[in-house]
């Protein structure tokens, strides 16, 4: 399905029956990465699959994708759906989306999953890393730079045992335009920093992170979670950036049993 949110077509899919689930992607990737874990979940609650502005099947829109328009197009989306006061999970960037939306429309928000994400903003070094990595994929073309993040984003593990699962990842990913990583790249670039938020956060929230995450390694989700009052901190073994992708067995059954024990949605 499609939605019109401004400059851009959202494209999403949903899957299940029962309370809604809005599941938010990684960069540069798209909601099939949640495909295999959503399986475990569909049989008891209505998941809402988007493909983020700028990724997959979504238009880019004019301009930097930033979490300002991400936040808007999520609320769009849920009102086009009929949701709410869904639970929100975000790998990566959609953990970026989820604070974004917190800080305006909190009252939309029954739970959180934060995946493989942290709150802080980059740093000097980082922003210039990304804008030139926009730069460059304007000029180049998108093959080099997902072959340059395949290393970082999935595990030592899921690299040297599954290279199904990295052609899987490597195809996924190239679905995505040049001008869509590169607005999507200078929108990460001018996030605010989210970490003041954290302690303001005070529905259930569940932090999860790959074992074998360098990019938003273990130190960051335990930190999260020691921010938010309440929340609960599960790590995915033999798993990197894309955990919920890599071990979808193991993530499904955890979020699985986060979203059964929540008792007020």
């Amino acid at each position: 399905m499609r939605l019109s949110s401004d400059d851009a077509e959202i494209f999403y899919t949903v899957m299940g029956d029962g309370p809604p689930v809005v599941l938010l992607h990684p960069f540069p990737a798209n909601h099939k990465v949640w495909l295999p874990a959503a399986e475990l979940l569909a049989s008891r609650y209505r998941l809402i699959l988007p493909d983020l502005r700028g990724h997959g099947q979504s238009g880019t829109g004019a301009g930097s994708a930033t979490m300002q328009k991400h936040a808007a197009d999520l609320l769009r989306l849920a009102d086009a759906c009929g949701v709410g006061k869904p639970v929100f999970a975000g790998v990566s960037i959609g953990g970026y989306v989820l604070f974004e939306l917190w800080r305006r429309h909190r009252e939309r928000v029954s739970g959180l999953i934060f995946c493989d994400t942290r709150a802080g903003a980059d740093t000097d070094e980082g922003r210039a890393n990304r804008l030139k990595a926009a730069d460059d994929v304007e000029k180049q073309g998108p093959v080099p730079f997902i072959d340059g993040m395949i290393p970082k984003l999935l595990g030592d593990t899921t690299r040297t045992t599954r290279p199904d699962l990295v052609e899987r990842a490597r195809k996924m990913m190239l679905e995505m335009s040049a001008a869509g990583i590169a607005a999507v790249q200078r929108g990460m670039a001018a996030r605010p920093d989210s970490v003041a938020d954290l302690k303001t956060i005070n529905v259930p929230t569940l932090v999860m992170v790959g074992a074998e995450d360098t990019l938003t390694p273990l130190s960051e989700a335990e930190s999260m979670q020691r921010q938010i009052a309440g929340s609960r901190l599960h790590v995915i073994p033999r798993a990197g950036h894309y955990a919920v992708f890599e071990q979808h067995d193991g993530a499904g059954k955890a979020i699985r049993g986060f979203l059964d024990g929540i008792k007020t949605w």
